[in-house]
């Protein structure tokens, strides 16, 4: 049996239509969506017109049930282009939308998932906390059962797609006990936006996806339903591991797409811009800077494309997930580095994209989980004997 590392003729469809939408209807107003730090309402009802919104779910509920590699080249041809948008779709899915699809009830699928899945309406993670970021499980929210409702104190921060006026039901990942061993039990709590208790505050003021929604969430004697608890109670922790080992691959596709568009930035600038009577193309040194752009672009979309395989085929883990976050996220580091680089000054001003594949690759080192932490995922799942941290 031969290998063949031809994408699907419906992947390549996919990406065709992707890069369409991302060249004629976000390129243009990309920049100015950034230095207003705006997010687009307009662009999300456009990009769920076009089932950008649950490409993994089932027709049953509203997806178009077109798989986890689809998913990630439409994450990836927007990440081209912008990372904003690319973020608002990727946590829109990972974050938001899979955690209801995977460990929903019936009743919450159906109640949920059709708008989420026509970006009607957007859901989000509460995860992170002020003091609880890579170690998750300190987080210090709680829920606590009375009666027929939960009962939940605490707040949550970076939480993307939380705070926008579609914004429509929150995640939260809460401590609802102790459990026999004296570790904390964590649950997730789905909590509608509007509730009293619940306020949702968006957050201004960053370094890089500045169109995109992040929101600061507190939860003061926050009451909602029993029937809102996702899962069973005490799972919560191994549904949020779950749901940050398919989100990784969707930071992945960020950073690919976005090395992918500050190579061809550079790649194009160094073929017009003369020096010394010549293309700075022509000259070595920058000539292996576009060379080793474009071998660790392949290198890093042939890992996470075989961990998108692993994630159809029901067979990902964690180490797969975690080598395709590190390596798309850091090639991206080196090819926007490389990008401004050789633009010199003109890639230091706002009014070169290089500018903002700069500010908007830095996210992906920190979120989902840290390249840090990604070594110590690897490092563990590889065999590496003794305590990581």
């Amino acid at each position: 049996m031969s290998l063949n590392f031809d994408l699907p003729k419906d992947a390549e469809l996919t990406r065709k239509v992707v890069r369409e939408f991302a060249e004629k209807e976000i390129a243009p107003i990309a920049q100015e969506l950034d230095d207003k730090e705006e997010f687009s309402y307009e662009l999300t009802r456009k990009m769920g017109e076009l089932d950008f919104f649950g490409p993994f779910v089932s027709e049953e509920y509203g997806g178009s049930d077109v798989g986890y590699l689809n998913y990630i080249i439409i994450v990836e041809e927007i990440a081209r282009i912008d990372g904003s948008q690319a973020a608002t779709i990727a946590a829109g899915n990972s974050l938001g939308i899979a955690p209801i699809y995977y460990f929903g009830s019936e009743e919450q699928k159906r109640k949920w998932l059709p708008d989420l899945c026509k970006g009607k309406i957007l859901s989000s993670f509460g995860l992170t906390e002020p003091d609880a970021g890579s170690d998750a499980g300190a987080s210090l929210t709680t829920a606590v059962l009375d009666g027929n409702e939960w009962v939940i104190n605490g707040s949550k921060i970076f939480i993307t797609n939380s705070a926008t006026d579609i914004s429509a039901v929150c995640i939260v990942q809460c401590k609802t006990g102790v459990k026999d061993d004296g570790k904390p039990e964590i649950s997730c709590i789905l909590v509608e936006n509007g509730t009293p208790g619940f306020i949702a505050e968006p957050m201004h003021g960053k370094m890089c996806w500045r169109a995109s929604n992040t929101g600061q969430l507190t939860f003061q004697d926050c009451r909602v339903p029993k029937d809102n608890l996702l899962g069973k109670r005490g799972e919560g922790f191994h549904q949020m591991l779950a749901t940050l080992d398919g989100g990784r691959l969707s930071i992945g596709a960020m950073g690919l797409g976005g090395a992918q568009g500050a190579f061809e930035l550079a790649l194009e600038y160094s073929k017009n811009r003369k020096q010394f009577g010549r293309p700075i193309g022509s000259f070595q040194v920058n000539a292996f800077k576009i060379a080793d752009m474009a071998t660790e672009i392949e290198m890093a979309r042939l890992l996470l494309y075989k961990a998108c395989w692993l994630m159809d085929n029901h067979r990902l883990t964690p180490k797969y997930a975690a080598m395709a976050k590190l390596v798309c996220s850091e090639t991206y580091y080196r090819a926007a580095n490389h990008c401004v680089q050789l633009h010199g000054g003109y890639g230091l001003m706002k009014d070169y994209a290089a500018e903002r594949h700069y500010r908007n690759q830095k996210l992906l080192d920190i979120g989902e989980g840290t390249s840090e932490v990604q070594r110590i995922v690897i490092a563990r799942n590889v065999g590496v004997p003794g305590r990581s941290m």
